[in-house]
């Protein structure tokens, strides 16, 4: 991958947010599409890191997100250059819009698509956006709304299966919409090109929920992180969607910005998976299949709905 970085913005977001930073050597970055598992993923690092599941401070705060714009980015990397324990930030952005350093260790996680629909139309639904955009505003301003939103703010559907195949159908191009099949697809692939790399870990949805134990162990020998063997019980056990669910005013992301969420908790809204099926039918999975191949190569897509057991051997 050359060294030219493909910007993704929205308003939310802006990859070029990454400009200038400064990383260190043992550095994480957690980059998933959105509803795959960013905050689940951001929380086994923390508890990997502080191997105590009362953590110094609210997880959004630990584990910033650079690509956010409901704070400045000079805040952003001051707090960042604060920090004296080892880092692990938060991003949306794909592999091919970070700044690439051998010295960082890259985090991509996979969720089946289907499911990632429903739990992005429940984020969407608990979301305060008069809180948010007023962040915004205070952040960096609102002067590109007009050239980000030409058309407006978008319309959500009353239908819950209109949203379901408008998220499966949306054309936008990623770098304008990663919130869609198309979008969580090229983020996906822009690491599944580089799985090779020492430095690029892929994890899974599926494979998370399967073997929780197994997963966070795998993750703390990839980073080189050392867990006595008497610990790991608490740590697996703070990592479940339960004791996180409990936590939510905690863990949540974004909860330093004031009302971001209508209902903290709901943002761990169920963690289950298949629900989707209620909203297709026979000719709906055809469908899907049809549109999950059109924009994924077969070996991609077959991770991305199944998880670690589709990885070549």
């Amino acid at each position: 991958m050359g060294d030219e970085r493909r910007r993704y913005r929205s308003v939310i977001y802006d990859s070029a947010r990454w400009d200038g930073f400064a990383f260190r050597e043992d550095d994480i970055v957690i980059s998933t599409p959105p509803k795959c598992g960013t905050t689940w993923t951001q929380m086994i690092c923390a508890l990997l890191i502080f191997q105590d599941p009362n953590l110094p401070a609210p997880l959004t705060e630990l584990s910033p997100w650079v690509d956010m714009q409901t704070d400045t980015v000079e805040h952003v990397f001051a707090a960042l250059d604060a920090q004296t324990h080892r880092r692990f930030i938060k991003s949306h952005t794909p592999f091919d819009g970070l700044p690439h350093d051998e010295r960082v260790t890259y985090i991509c996680v996979g969720r089946d698509p289907r499911d990632v629909a429903l739990s992005w139309d429940n984020h969407v639904d608990n979301m305060n956006v008069d809180a948010i955009i007023g962040a915004r505003a205070a952040a960096v301003g609102l002067d590109d709304l007009a050239e980000l939103m030409p058309d407006g703010p978008p319309v959500r559907a009353d239908d819950p299966v209109d949203r379901f195949w408008g998220w499966i159908d949306n054309d936008t191009a990623p770098e304008q919409e990663l919130s869609s099949l198309r979008g969580t697809l090229h983020h996906l692939d822009t690491f599944w090109q580089s799985r090779e790399l020492n430095n690029v870990i892929l994890l899974h949805y599926t494979d998370l929920k399967a073997d929780l134990d197994g997963q966070m162990r795998r993750l703390a020998a990839a980073l080189g992180i050392a867990v006595d063997e008497d610990r790991w019980p608490t740590l697996v056990a703070a990592a479940t969607f339960e004791s996180m669910k409990g936590r939510a005013d905690q863990l949540a992301p974004q909860v330093a910005v004031d009302g971001f969420w209508n209902d903290n908790r709901r943002f761990f809204n169920s963690g289950s998976s298949g629900q989707w099926q209620s909203l297709m039918g026979a000719d709906g999975v055809a469908r899907y299949e049809a549109r999950l191949h059109e924009l994924a190569a077969p070996d991609l897509a077959a991770w991305a709905e199944s998880g670690r057991q589709s990885l070549p051997s």
